[in-house]
């Protein structure tokens, strides 16, 4: 059974400055449902734990940089200040807040720091002693989908216990695979991919399968990356990693997004205009019905 949960947020998020200057794009909100059903905006890495949360995980880790402070404040539970609201009438917000401090409260909630920006796989090295010699989950702290009572995460877990993976992550049919890690594979059963080749945002993308930042992983993992080079401007890719697995001949598998499920993207001003919008027209044709 998977408990430990690995976020990275450390990201420097100069794509979306200025906004990102002085805050963390992880704490950018994007539209959500409120506990009362009223529409309402949350950081996009509440969602995150939200969700996670609700699929039974309880040790958490976030790898966080410089300037990140904002994130561990948010997740720094703070009761008087829903008292405040309550007194002043605002029951709505302050349930919903009273609610995901009470999931703080009942979780083990780590920090780890990655004093400087070496890359994705760089922050899930750093997790090495948080997860030891347990599967776990990594999940981006500026990435969430929108799926039917959370089945992406639930598919992902219930997929990497019946392969007995090693590796298996998320991936997406999308329109530009230069932006993304893309993958090669073979399908062979039930909508499981076996990965044969793997490659962080190619020139000429050999697919148009791109890599979701929602894995499993067993400690295998950890001696990957200790075993990759870093790459461009010095940064340690995950994706490198994990190709580094399907050279050992591990079992490193992917499955598909479903077409009903909702990708919310901030690590761009377009991804995050579309983020946005997405969210809005989900969550309010959801509260119209």
């Amino acid at each position: 059974m998977l408990k430990k949960v690995v976020i990275p947020a450390a990201g420097l998020g100069t794509r979306l400055l200025s906004v990102t200057k002085e805050q963390p794009k992880e704490m950018l909100p994007v539209f959500a449902r409120g506990k009362n059903g009223n529409l309402c905006l949350k950081p996009i890495v509440q969602l995150v734990f939200e969700q996670l949360y609700q699929v039974g995980f309880r040790e958490f880790c976030f790898i966080v940089g410089r300037g990140k402070r904002a994130i561990e404040d948010h997740f720094t539970p703070d009761f008087n200040y829903v008292s405040m609201l309550d007194s002043k009438g605002k029951d709505g917000p302050a349930d919903d807040l009273e609610n995901f401090y009470k999931m703080i409260d009942s979780s083990t909630v780590s920090w780890v720091n990655q004093p400087e920006p070496r890359g994705f796989g760089d922050a899930v090295l750093k997790a090495r002693s948080f997860a030891g010699d347990d599967k776990f989950m990594v999940h981006a702290g500026d990435s969430h989908f929108i799926s039917k009572n959370v089945d992406h995460l639930r598919r992902v877990m219930r997929m990497s216990e019946e392969s007995k993976a090693n590796a298996l992550f998320l991936s997406m049919e999308v329109d530009d695979p230069k932006r993304f890690g893309i993958v090669e594979g073979e399908t062979i059963e039930n909508g499981l991919v076996k990965v044969k080749h793997l490659v962080e945002k190619p020139l000429m993308p050999a697919s148009k399968l791109a890599i979701m930042p929602v894995y499993v992983f067993d400690s295998n993992i950890f001696k990957a990356l200790q075993a990759t080079k870093a790459g461009f401007a010095g940064e340690l890719q995950l994706t490198d990693g994990i190709q580094q697995m399907v050279d050992w001949n591990l079992n490193v598998y992917t499955t598909k997004v479903e077409s009903s499920e909702i990708w919310l993207d901030i690590g761009s001003p377009d991804l995050y205009w579309q983020a946005q919008n997405l969210s809005h027209k989900h969550w309010s044709h959801e509260h119209s019905d």
